[in-house]
């Protein structure tokens, strides 16, 4: 997860690569947030809250605006236990509380169930409970560690890290619309990794339960940990973190018309890039790929389709923190019954969103940074889809204020 890391925090054993889960980011990434020390334990938290106000055109008889919150609050403490590190973290959202209705309006989105129906050209709030888990590791000869990771809600080895820990993505409150592609699994309800690292590699494995939340935030939804992941991770420098991935997510995804769960193959790849310039600004970008194959039945026998998706986001940290600048380009073969196509029922369109946004940051409080910012962004239809969202560009736009620690 991403914390904020002094020397003092470094030199206490932290890994500044750790991102979420047991994901790695470049070992140059900034770090903000806060820390402390309590006994032998070495305390830190983050937090980013938006308050927003979203408006998406798009569909026809239908305009999309919404006030609320978009947040989350992150806290870990780690000791040294039995010649090895031992680490607890939690993560929590109010988003049930501050998120209206079925999510918060971001055309092409889609992803999970509300009110009995897949959700689509909104994106579903953040569960109460994003991450309670576990890690372990240390060394076992020269450079080599043995790491361990449970939780009763964390995430798996499978895609990059989550949209919210990446600095890319840091000052962007919308997530994007391949998350179902690459990171969706960062809330999963029961998780198990195990791996081995060196220096500048990591292999690891996990066992998981891959059944998507329901609508009810509050609870923990825990099932069986019968999908599995596989990731390798490669730091070739300071600047750089690259994954490769696949896994199986057993019963993933809401079956179509009443039909049983969905199983879901998910391979992916990424590269993430950070690096300080000379005049001291800090800049964050992140590429990656994702493919999803989706078997499924259907009303008179089983749908089979496979699907893929393209990221690339961005973002730049002047060397004072107060001008940052972020966007997002994405292209993403959405299947006709995920935006609720229903009369083309086996066909997959082709879609994109392109978003450019500016966060303008304020003199901190007691190491907390508050900032107003906005972003506007276009969501590109093929020609099928132009007579449903008034066109083949839906213009879309949305304004905030921030509240996060300090750079």
């Amino acid at each position: 997860m991403l914390f904020v890391l002094a020397t003092q925090a470094v030199a206490q054993g932290h890994d500044r690569r750790e991102s979420s889960g047991t994901s790695w980011q470049p070992a140059a990434t900034p770090m903000t947030g806060v820390h402390a020390s309590l006994g032998g334990w070495m305390l830190m938290g983050h937090a980013n809250v938006f308050a927003q106000f979203l408006y998406e055109s798009g569909e026809v008889h239908r305009t999309s605006h919404q006030a609320g919150s978009i947040n989350w609050f992150m806290g870990s403490a780690r000791r040294s236990v039995g010649g090895g590190r031992l680490g607890v973290r939690a993560m929590f959202s109010a988003e049930p509380w501050t998120i209206a209705g079925c999510g918060y309006p971001n055309l092409l989105a889609t992803g999970e169930m509300c009110n009995g129906d897949t959700i689509h050209d909104l994106q579903h709030p953040h569960d109460l409970f994003m991450e309670l888990a576990a890690d372990y590791d240390r060394p076992i000869a020269g450079g080599l560690r043995l790491h361990a990771y449970a939780g009763l809600a964390g995430e798996p080895a499978l895609g990059p890290p989550g949209f919210p820990h990446r600095a890319s993505a840091m000052p962007n409150p919308i997530a994007p619309i391949a998350h179902h592609w690459l990171d969706s699994t960062h809330i999963a309800f029961g998780v198990v990794t195990a791996g081995l690292s060196g220096t500048q590699w990591r292999v690891e494995a996990s066992a998981f339960n891959g059944r998507e939340p329901d609508d009810q935030r509050l609870g923990l939804e825990l099932a069986a940990l019968d999908s599995v992941s596989a990731r390798i991770a490669f730091l070739p420098g300071d600047r750089w973190a690259l994954q490769v991935s696949a896994g199986h997510l057993n019963e993933s995804e809401a079956g179509l018309g009443g039909q049983p769960r969905q199983d879901v193959d998910r391979a992916t790849a990424s590269a993430m890039y950070s690096r300080t310039t000379m005049s001291g600004a800090t800049w964050a970008s992140t590429i990656a790929y994702g493919v999803n194959r989706e078997t499924g039945a259907v009303p008179g026998g089983t749908l089979e389709q496979t699907t893929h998706a393209v990221l690339t986001e961005s973002s730049l940290r002047s060397s004072s923190g107060q001008h940052n600048w972020f966007g997002r380009f994405e292209i993403v073969g959405k299947p006709a019954h995920d935006l609720h196509v229903h009369e083309y029922i086996t066909q997959v369109f082709t879609v994109g969103k392109a978003q450019a946004g500016y966060l303008r940051q304020f003199r901190a409080i007691k190491g907390w940074a508050p900032g107003i910012g906005g972003h506007v962004n276009f969501s590109l239809l093929p020609p099928l889809l132009a007579p449903r969202y008034n066109g083949r560009i839906a213009p879309g736009v949305g304004v905030f204020a921030n509240f996060r620690p300090s750079g």
